[in-house]
């Protein structure tokens, strides 16, 4: 499983809006092969910034799959203008309790 993190900035005033969208753009992601699952968590210090975390089977679901489909060009369409810078997009991969030893 892999684990995408992307903090996102949204412009001043626009975080309602971004809600709305993102809530309109989430079956555009939830349809591609290799998705688990989702959280979007709202900052609690610093108005307008939140944390988006995808969960993918692989890496390539989200890098290929994702992002070469016709819903990411939706998607961007529907959240890109709310970023402000635009983010960064990092990928995690879990580590075993006992991997170090």
């Amino acid at each position: 499983m892999i684990l995408e993190a992307v903090q996102l900035h949204i412009k001043t005033g626009q975080s309602g809006a971004f809600e709305i969208a993102f809530n309109e753009a989430l079956p555009l992601v939830q349809s591609i092969s290799g998705y688990i699952s989702h959280e979007l968590q709202r900052c609690i210090e610093q108005q307008d910034v939140y944390l988006l975390l995808i969960r993918w089977e692989t890496l390539q679901d989200h890098t290929e799959g994702f992002r070469l489909s016709p819903q990411y060009q939706q998607w961007k369409k529907l959240l890109h203008h709310f970023y402000d810078p635009f983010p960064e997009v990092l990928h995690y991969e879990r580590l075993d309790a006992d991997a170090g030893t």
